[in-house]
C-alpha cells in the first residue's frame, strides 16, 4: 500500500497510524499467536508505514505523522498485557521518531484515547453485560465509569479534530507529544 502510494501519488503529506485489535486474558495463559498478531498490527505496522512514508517526506521537508495509541499507552489494565506493550510501544516509536527529525519540517505524536464507542468497545461491553447478567447500556455505563471519569465516549469527530490541529502550521512545534484524550482517565 505505501509502496503504491509513494510510485503513483508522490508519497504522503500526513500519515495516521490507527490501527488496533486486542486479546483479552491473564499473561500466563495468553496465547503466543495472538501476542504476535497484536504486536504486529498494533505496533509494527506503524513502524512500517512510517518507514516508507518518511524518504518522500525528507524530500519535501514536510509531513505529519500522527499516531493513534491509546490511554493503555500511558497506564495499563489487568489482561491487556500485549495491548498495552504494543500502545506503550507507539508512544516510544512516536518519540524516536520525533526526536530523528526534530530539525526537519515532519512531526511525530501520538493520540492517546481513552474508551472510544469502536467495536473493539463493543465487544468488550457485550463481554462484560454477559458475564455480569446486565443490559448493554449497564455494562457500557459501568465500563466508563470504572476508569473514564467524564463517564462519556471520546467521539471519533473529537479525534479528527485533534489530528486535524496537529496537522496544522499551529502544531509545527508540538514534537513527540503523547496527547491524552480520555475523559480525564490518566488524571487520575
Amino acid at each position: 500500500m505505501m509502496k503504491e502510494i509513494n510510485n503513483n501519488y508522490g508519497g504522503v503529506d500526513i500519515l495516521v497510524n490507527n490501527a488496533g485489535i486486542q486479546y483479552v486474558s491473564p499473561i500466563e495463559e495468553f496465547p503466543v499467536e495472538k501476542w504476535d498478531q497484536i504486536i504486529a498490527i498494533n505496533l509494527s505496522s506503524v513502524y512500517h508505514t512510517t518507514r516508507l512514508a518518511l524518504p518522500q517526506m525528507k524530500q519535501k521537508n514536510w509531513g505529519r505523522i500522527i499516531n493513534i495509541a491509546s490511554v493503555h499507552g500511558l497506564v495499563a489494565s489487568v489482561n491487556k498485557s500485549a495491548y498495552v506493550a504494543a500502545k506503550h510501544g507507539v508512544v516510544g516509536f512516536t518519540k524516536v521518531t520525533a526526536l530523528e527529525n526534530a530539525q526537519t519540517g515532519i512531526t511525530a505524536n501520538a493520540i492517546c484515547p481513552g474508551w472510544v464507542l469502536t467495536a473493539l468497545v463493543e465487544a468488550q461491553i457485550q463481554a462484560r453485560a454477559t458475564a455480569n447478567n446486565q443490559t448493554f447500556e449497564q455494562a457500557k455505563i459501568s465500563l466508563l465509569t470504572e476508569k473514564q471519569p467524564s463517564g462519556e465516549f471520546v467521539t471519533t469527530d473529537q479525534l479528527g479534530s485533534l489530528a486535524l490541529f496537529l496537522s496544522s502550521d499551529a502544531a509545527s512545534e508540538i514534537r513527540g507529544v503523547a496527547w491524552q484524550m480520555d475523559g480525564g482517565w490518566t488524571a487520575q
